[in-house]
């Protein structure tokens, strides 16, 4: 699934879940169970992986920032809203977080998880190159829509 899915579904969590610390453990464990869903991929080749990875990468950052932005919008001094940012950064940190083994191995030759979490990263994907529209923009589109309406629904509070 491409990260900014998963930065989104992490935005959900945290907008759900109140609290940082289990908003960010439901999200690593959000990662792993969206990985197992049908999802875009099969890359035909290491430059296309490369292509529609960095366009990813800073889909999701943008993504994180406009959420940012809301949450801390939403939670102006004074507003039962301000509450809400630590948990959301926190899901979408957490849901993000076991893809960050990829830009750390190819950027800086270093693998942040071990060889063991890997292989069941790799081997959990359920991928094929025909599923961008049908899956990924549909989820996107689910969880950007379920996302404000928690960050404005619990802001309200």
């Amino acid at each position: 699934m491409l990260v900014t899915n998963h930065v989104l579904s992490g935005a959900v969590i945290g907008a759900a879940a109140k609290r940082p610390l289990p908003a960010f453990l439901v999200g690593i464990a959000s990662h792993f169970a969206l990985d197992t869903l049908p999802h875009w991929g099969k890359w035909d080749d290491e430059k296309e992986f490369f292509r529609v990875a960095v366009a990813d990468g800073l889909a999701g950052l943008a993504a994180m920032a406009v959420v940012t932005r809301a949450v801390v919008k939403a939670g102006e001094p004074g507003s039962p809203g301000r509450r809400l940012t630590a948990a959301v950064l926190a899901g979408m940190a957490g849901a993000a977080m076991p893809d960050l083994d990829k830009p750390s191995h190819l950027l800086l030759g270093h693998k942040l998880w071990p060889d063991a979490v890997n292989r069941l990263h790799g081997r959990i994907q359920n991928e094929a190159p025909n599923r961008f529209v049908s899956h990924e923009l549909v989820a996107a589109a689910g969880f950007a829509l379920t996302a404000a309406a928690l960050i404005r629904r619990r802001a309200a509070r």
